[in-house]
């Protein structure tokens, strides 16, 4: 019960055509437009809800909002109760906020990074299906997890290991811990960083075969592969990154496994069986790569 998955995760993009250029040309992924009042949103259809991910046009590249789905409104109030004994102040979402997620009820508090991160309960679903090319099969399903890197580490572990209660499934030395709050093995991973940013946000495939045509796309339009097809150890997903419009990173995935409240959180070493190689320094490495 609480927090049951990562539902969308909002961007300030200074290029939002060079964005959707990427996912239309990469992935196959279609975009639909809307307001949030007076403002423009660029809304990306990665599965059958309304979106998963927001863009929306401004001056600078950073990171609007972080929004979890919630069982119920009893689990919002409890989680409410629990943030504010934390010492967060949480508030209510717009009317607009509300249409625009597709859902019932919407809170939001600021994280110790200064991140948005919204709790809703409910969310529209738009489609049965979006359109994807003819060789995919599905293609893109869904937002998988996001990584998040920051000098104030043990503060935000605080935050979601006590306060949202979320289960750590493993981790790596120095710094690195990847935390779920379903069977998904993680939908968010901290990092220790000099500074604040994304490192990644992962968009999930339906098969391998998908990951590999994505990343013949990607060659095809010259998009930069920024890590190689590769294997992670840890959550058995096969996958390559490329470098967004705004500097971080996209893993195109497939095949994360998933784990029961057997499993025993554990240092699991090499982070790749496989692959994975960087074409720039890794800020995670245990070792210089």
């Amino acid at each position: 019960m609480g927090v049951r998955k990562l539902g969308h995760v909002g961007l300030n993009v200074t290029d939002v055509d060079a964005w959707t250029d990427l996912f239309s040309r990469t992935l196959g992924v279609g975009v639909t437009f809307d307001k949030i009042g007076e403002e423009d949103v660029a809304l990306l259809e990665l599965d059958e809800f309304k979106y998963r991910l927001a863009l929306y046009p401004s001056e600078e590249n950073s990171t609007r909002e972080l929004g979890w789905i919630v069982d119920s409104p009893a689990e919002l109030e409890r989680i409410t109760r629990r943030l504010t004994a934390a010492g967060f102040t949480v508030q209510d979402g717009s009317a607009d906020e509300l249409v625009l997620r597709g859902a019932t009820h919407l809170r939001w508090f600021t994280d110790p990074v200064g991140h948005r991160v919204e709790l809703a309960v409910g969310e529209s679903k738009v489609r049965s299906a979006p359109a994807r090319p003819v060789d995919a099969g599905p293609g893109v399903t869904g937002l998988g997890h996001f990584v998040l890197a920051s000098p104030r580490l043990d503060e935000l572990r605080e935050l979601y290991e006590s306060v949202l209660e979320f289960k750590l499934t493993d981790y790596r030395s120095p710094g690195l811990y990847f935390l779920r709050c379903n069977r998904t093995h993680h939908s968010i991973a901290l990092a220790q960083a000099e500074t604040t940013a994304i490192h990644h946000v992962e968009i999930e495939h339906g098969s391998i075969d998908d990951v590999g045509r994505a990343h013949d796309r990607a060659v095809a339009h010259g998009v930069p592969i920024s890590i190689s097809l590769g294997r992670h150890m840890n959550d058995k997903a096969i996958s390559f990154y490329i470098r967004n419009p705004s500097g971080f990173h996209l893993e195109i995935g497939y095949g994360g496994i998933e784990v029961g409240d057997d499993w025993t959180p554990h240092d699991f070493g090499t982070s790749d069986v496989w692959g994975h190689r960087h074409a720039e320094a890794n800020p995670f490495a245990a070792s210089p790569p």
